[in-house]
């Protein structure tokens, strides 16, 4: 899958550039900051899929760009995308087989909670196909205003559950709002264990994802055929990623800051810099 996109992505490019020889087009290249977050989740349903709170990850990626007219342009790009979430707090857990035979001869319940660090960290590769307008401060100015709006295919790389801390086991009780501490034998009191553990979680998503990126930037004209930049936008997954039930369902999504630089080649109609 990860080889077909990639071979999709140059394809595009590559198509862009040749059957556009004539118009002008732009490359580019960015790095910067991603603020991802799952969403979706619904506590009263499966706990373990709801409170994600935002985590920090890497975005960056390489993109070319043909200019329709002076203030509009379409691009196509191959962008790596962390993403996922995190959760710092008391929080259910599936009940582990380990300590299911502890309840016997009643059943084990579904989770269990603890106060640890939970993070899901999901690193996919999208191709998006924006359509972008610019907007010039002045005629002189070196400075301009952009936004990009489009749809884009992501397909993951890989997913991992990563957990640390160390916390005392509790059980809920009946009523839905309290709680009670576990012995672990050959403890005699309740005790905290260790939640120490990375756990490759790629075979539990799909591998295929699709939705909408967007972003605003602002760009400063070097010279003729050079600009430097910065945006800030984010991208939003339309398909719940989770194969099965048992984690509940949710959605994709981070802000993003990046920076970049793009490098006009001028074509038989030479348009200004559409950034």
């Amino acid at each position: 899958m990860k080889k077909n996109a990639l071979l999709l992505t140059f394809a595009a490019l590559f198509i862009l550039s040749s059957t556009l020889y004539s118009q002008q087009i732009t490359i580019g290249a960015k790095g910067g900051l991603s603020i991802p977050n799952l969403t979706g989740g619904n506590s009263s349903v499966n706990p373990l899929n709801d409170g994600y709170s935002s985590r920090l990850g890497a975005d960056g990626g390489i993109y070319g760009e043909y200019h329709v007219t002076r203030p509009f342009s379409i691009s196509v790009g191959l962008e790596y995308s962390s993403q996922g979430g995190l959760k710092n707090k008391f929080q259910a857990y599936p009940t582990p087989a380990t300590v299911a035979p502890l309840f016997a001869p009643y059943p084990a319940p579904t989770y269990l909670y603890a106060d640890f660090k939970s993070e899901a960290k999901m690193d996919y590769m999208l191709i998006p196909v924006l359509a972008r307008y610019t907007w010039k401060i002045n005629k002189k100015s070196p400075v301009k205003i952009y936004a990009a709006l489009g749809p884009f295919a992501g397909f993951l790389l890989d997913a991992k559950q990563v957990t640390s801390g160390s916390s005392t086991i509790s059980m809920m009780n009946t009523d839905g709002k309290t709680f009670t501490k576990l012995v672990i034998p050959p403890a005699t009191t309740p005790q905290p264990v260790s939640f120490a553990a990375t756990t490759n979680i790629k075979n539990q998503l799909y591998t295929f994802n699709a939705g909408l990126n967007g972003f605003v930037g602002i760009s400063y004209r070097l010279n003729k055929k050079s600009v430097i930049f910065i945006e800030g936008g984010g991208n939003y997954g339309f398909l719940t990623i989770q194969k099965g039930t048992a984690n509940g369902k949710n959605y994709t999504g981070a802000g993003v800051v990046t920076f970049g630089y793009a490098y006009t080649i001028p074509g038989k109609h030479r348009y200004t810099q559409s950034r």
